[in-house]
């Protein structure tokens, strides 16, 4: 059986099995990894990907440049992200993302588009906030759509908690901005209740406060599904005193 699934997965470095050893908080769902996906990383990972190594990232060698830095933790398929590089080339874009066939994907899109200005993980984003990025590095961090563990046994398994948002106020730089979004209301209330009472950071819309869903932020298939099945959309967002 460890035959067969040597056989069935990527080669390393960016294998399925690799992914799973380093789950945190956070069950892998890979879904089906395409032919297309795989050359993705066999040819365009040297271009756009960025290989944890444990220690502190030198993003302007990273990039060719300084520029402001925005990070997107949980990219899935992508979408939100390949719209942000088509519409802001003045910034640096950082995405993090452990399930293979999304970041193959996108590979591709950003290929196809030419942004040469995204540099991506495959890796679990705590390790990579922690030993990558250095304090006061990053303008905006945006978390669209996280995992809702909407079970009540399984909402600690949740990504938005107390240590997990001082981690993102920390990497954050004076002025900088922290975007989430979910249409699970019960998510959402989790979420006002850890940033709200969380040091350093002041929500834009006020005390349990969200805002109409930004420019900068496409509808994602996630949100349309949610509307679809009923639910709400809150886009939190929270901002880093200067």
């Amino acid at each position: 059986m460890a035959d067969q699934e040597q056989k069935k997965a990527p080669p390393k470095p960016f294998t399925i099995e690799e992914g799973h050893r380093r789950v945190r908080s956070f069950v892998l769902r890979q879904g089906r990894f395409t032919p297309a996906q795989q050359r993705a990383f066999d040819e365009l990972w040297p271009r756009f990907g960025l290989d944890y190594t444990g220690t502190p990232r030198d993003f302007d060698a990273a990039f060719g440049r300084h520029a402001p830095r925005v990070l997107e933790i949980g990219f899935g398929n992508g979408e939100a992200l390949r719209f942000a590089a088509q519409h802001d080339h003045a910034r640096d874009l950082i995405g993090i993302e452990v399930h293979a066939p999304g970041v193959g994907r996108l590979l591709n899109a950003l290929a196809q588009d030419g942004s040469d200005h995204v540099r991506l993980y495959h890796h679990d984003a705590v390790e990579v906030l922690t030993h990558e990025i250095a304090d006061g590095a990053l303008d905006e961090i945006r978390i669209y759509f996280p995992d809702p563990w909407h079970k009540k046994r399984h909402n600690k398994r949740r990504l938005v908690q107390p240590e997990f948002a001082n981690l993102l106020v920390r990497k954050l730089a004076p002025g900088g901005r922290l975007h989430l979004a979910t249409d699970w209301h019960d998510y959402a209330e989790q979420m006002w209740d850890v940033l709200d009472a969380t040091a350093g950071l002041v929500n834009r819309a006020g005390p349990r406060g969200s805002v109409p869903r930004p420019e900068w932020r496409p509808q994602t298939h996630f949100e349309t599904r949610g509307q679809k099945l009923g639910h709400g959309v809150w886009d939190l967002l929270y901002d880093k005193p200067g």
